[in-house]
């Protein structure tokens, strides 16, 4: 007869048999999700239905992965910042154009959207290391174009885009002005346990206080805390206080290990914002932030000793800019 610790044991052994099983088996279609239910793959729109000046850019990543994007000019000599704007994990890049057009209207910038491998008409497979490669791939194209200031190059990343956008920002310093983080993640390790409850013990980031022992099958980690922390660029964080998906503890775990070592960053809440429509819930509020910390950080004339926010500004105030 087996006995009552017995069990327990075979009930532990079943979880991380299950867990492993989930983890090696569909974690790529969890973490990555290029198809939403019901759409097709190819855009559903182009910036031209949206009456948005673009031009189709087709780049190939460090290991010869053919991947498109847009590059959309706010006008034909817009001296503005030039925004390079890392999706979510699911659908493409059509599927942001609304807020890409309200972006360019309100901060007169150029952006850039790449679609990741296996997204949209990018060819390959999703992975981190490959995304990783992908995302190099904009950047060096940006740096390299006579027809934008690549002095004001913004990376801008919202969920797995924030932790895509975090390892490009710590990669090149010498290339990326500043970095806003919008509802991003600590780490997939802690989303596997938000996301799956019963591996919480088993699997988590640097912060879990469990065994740990499945985090070696996870093969897209995405270990957003441990880079942030070696960011030297100018930091905004956007949370969503209604976030359904991200835990906006999340954002305050990221926004606190940045600070340790990076005085230059602003974190600010927003306390209707949900995961996806934080910028449009919050309407002027949202907008009048990122305007904001590009006056201050991303100035037309790019000044290497960028100075502080004035504290008696009353838009500061006003949005809650906190350091």
């Amino acid at each position: 007869m087996v006995s009552f610790w017995g069990l327990i044991a075979y009930g532990i052994g079943g979880v991380v048999v299950a867990g492993v099983a989930l983890l090696v088996a569909f974690q790529e279609k969890l973490v990555y999700v290029p198809v939403l239910p019901g759409l097709a793959k190819a855009y559903a729109l182009t910036p031209s239905r949206l009456r948005l000046a673009y031009e189709d850019v087709w780049l190939r990543s460090s290991d010869g992965v053919r991947l498109h994007s847009w590059f959309i000019r706010f006008s034909p000599n817009c001296s503005g910042p030039t925004i390079l704007f890392f999706q979510e994990n699911a659908g493409n890049i059509a599927h942001r154009l609304e807020f890409v057009r309200i972006m360019l209207e309100r901060l007169q910038c150029n952006v850039f959207m790449l679609s990741y491998r296996g997204y949209g008409a990018s060819d390959g497979y999703p992975s981190q290391h490959g995304i990783t490669k992908d995302a190099q791939a904009a950047l060096d194209h940006l740096s390299q174009r006579d027809d934008i200031d690549t002095s004001r190059i913004v990376v801008f990343g919202r969920s797995l885009g924030g932790a895509v956008g975090s390892v490009l920002a710590r990669n090149n310093p010498d290339k990326v002005s500043a970095l806003i983080l919008e509802n991003t993640f600590t780490s997939i390790l802690d989303m596997a346990g938000v996301l799956l409850p019963f591996l919480k013990w088993f699997i988590g980031g640097s912060s879990s206080k469990g065994p740990k022992i499945l985090n070696c099958f996870v093969r897209s980690p995405w270990n957003t805390i441990d880079v942030i922390g070696e960011i030297k660029q100018p930091i905004l964080f956007l949370s969503g206080l209604q976030d359904e998906m991200v835990p906006p503890s999340h954002m305050r775990m990221l926004y606190l290990k940045a600070i340790e070592h990076n005085s230059d960053c602003r974190f600010v809440d927003f306390p209707n914002g949900m995961h996806m429509d934080t910028w449009l819930s919050c309407g002027d509020r949202y907008w009048r932030t990122i305007h904001l910390f590009l006056d201050q950080y991303v100035p037309q004339t790019q000044r290497k000793n960028w100075s502080r926010i004035d504290d008696n500004n009353d838009d500061n105030n006003d949005d809650s800019m906190a350091r």
